[in-house]
């Protein structure tokens, strides 16, 4: 078994503080594949420490020095290109096919946006007699999750290099050793030390730690929306800058002019994907009335070539969701839709046929669902699709907004009808007729899905404080 029991910090591996380790486990067989060290206050604050002497050098590099590092980051990740896919694949549960053309992909594809960004950028303007400068916002601490891990660090990592901030990551303990070949690529990149540290860890003590130090300028996480709320009271004390991406309960809007086969193929397709394990998931389709019983037969026929297995083995469509805590879960989530009175469609509790260990969930769809019921008001976080019915557009317009959260929309139906939906969705992003992801479009929700915005030049200026400098233009 692997053991990785050091962190990263001030450009050395070295050792924790304490001795505590923790097993990762691979979800598909339950076994461990590797033990990571846990860190505590103390090792955050030597990272900080780091980070803060390195900002004061780093903070003044120019433009070419940081796209020159980027460059150097983008190469050392493409030569671990195959190991980070595989990393996924073990300690998460993605297919490899998946974390190949995407899970990876996203770290690739943040990288090479943020260069040509930078490349273009301008740091000052003139207004009057006055100068605007963008700075960096000082030492950043990032807290990232499991579900898709290299993209949620590297859209944090690489606007915070670009803008010139220095940074202390926690990724989640629960799928930490990509994390660990991004810091491999870091040091192989020549970063200045203390640009990048990394400590592993739990969230009550290492996400704490990072949320509530002094040193720390600005705090970025991505989770749940009950973990966001503790980040944000942890660091409120100091005032730091908080940008939160949270939970979602997308909704998916099909109207009654869209083509009614490949839009409700696309939305099974589109919630089932990565295990249903996307905060951005369209875990609410929403049809017409008239067409409801016709797109639950066509949903019901789209989950049937859903194939949940071994995330290396051909033929695989889904592979497990993250560990027995989620699978728990799950199956809750899943009972409660029975118990409550959803038309079991496809799937419904237990395993799979055929699978005996591993956290793997049958593909389910409820039609008939209620927007009051619980699997239309929890993010289940597992491949759950509800289907629930509506009258006319201004009703599916008020279903698809009552909700606490507000992170993506879905839209399919004639163009123009489509996008007068999608203005009046009260979510961060929403794709109308399949359009896929553009990682030059911001990221991010509205109400309790978050605030801030990843992604492109919106999430490149999060990183950037705003200095007038009054008279400088004369």
């Amino acid at each position: 078994m692997e053991e990785r029991l050091q962190f990263y910090i001030d450009g050395r591996w070295v050792d924790p503080a304490d001795r505590r380790t923790l097993d990762v486990i691979n979800p598909a067989t339950e076994e461990p594949i590797a033990k990571i060290a846990m860190g505590n206050a103390e090792d955050v604050d030597r990272a900080v420490t780091a980070a803060r002497k390195a900002f004061e050098s780093f903070s003044q590099t120019s433009k070419q020095d940081r796209i020159a590092l980027l460059q150097a980051l983008l190469a050392a990740y493409q030569k671990r290109y195959d190991a980070f896919a595989e990393t996924i694949s073990r300690e998460m549960g993605a297919p490899i096919w998946l974390s190949k053309i995407a899970q990876a992909a996203t770290g690739v594809a943040h990288l090479a946006e943020m260069i040509k960004i930078l490349e273009s950028y301008e740091f000052e303007e003139k207004r009057g007699n006055h100068l605007i400068r963008r700075e960096p916002v000082g030492v950043c601490g990032f807290i990232t999750p499991w579900n898709w891990p290299l993209n949620q660090i590297l859209c944090k990592v690489a606007p915070a290099i670009a803008a010139g901030c220095t940074m202390v990551l926690k990724p989640t303990e629960v799928a930490p050793l990509n994390a660990i070949l991004l810091a491999e690529a870091f040091d192989e990149a020549g970063f200045p030390p203390g640009v990048f540290n990394l400590v592993n860890g739990d969230g009550p003590t290492v996400g704490q730690a990072i949320s509530s130090h002094p040193g720390v300028d600005m705090v970025s996480f991505t989770g749940s929306t009950r973990a966001g709320i503790l980040v944000a009271k942890a660091a409120a004390d100091t005032v730091k800058r908080v940008t939160q991406e949270l939970g979602g309960k997308s909704a998916n809007v099909i109207l009654d002019d869209a083509d009614l086969d490949t839009a409700v193929a696309g939305g099974v397709s589109g919630c089932f994907m990565n295990s249903g394990q996307s905060c951005n998931a369209p875990t609410r389709m929403l049809v017409p009335e008239k067409l409801h019983d016709r797109a639950a037969e066509i949903a019901k026929a789209a989950a049937a070539g859903i194939k949940a297995g071994d995330p290396f083995a051909d033929g695989t469509t889904i592979g497990p969701v993250v560990n027995d805590t989620q699978w728990n879960k799950i199956q809750r989530l899943i009972q409660l839709g029975i118990d409550q009175g959803a038309r079991l469609v496809a799937g419904g509790p237990g395993r799979p046929e055929g699978i005996s260990r591993g956290y793997f969930v049958r593909p389910t769809v409820f039609a008939g669902v209620k927007n009051d019921m619980t699997i239309a008001r929890e993010e289940v976080f597992g491949p759950v699709l509800s289907i629930l019915p509506y009258r006319d557009e201004e009703d599916a317009i008020r279903i698809a907004n009552d909700t606490l959260y507000g992170l993506a929309g879905y839209v399919s139906g004639s163009p123009e009808r489509a996008k007068r939906v999608a203005s009046r969705l009260r979510a961060g992003q929403v794709q109308v007729n399949g359009a896929g992801p553009d990682f030059s479009a911001p990221f991010g929700g509205y109400k309790q899905s978050g605030n801030g915005r990843e992604w492109g030049v919106f999430g490149f200026e999060e990183f950037l404080e705003v200095k007038a400098v009054l008279g400088a233009a004369a």
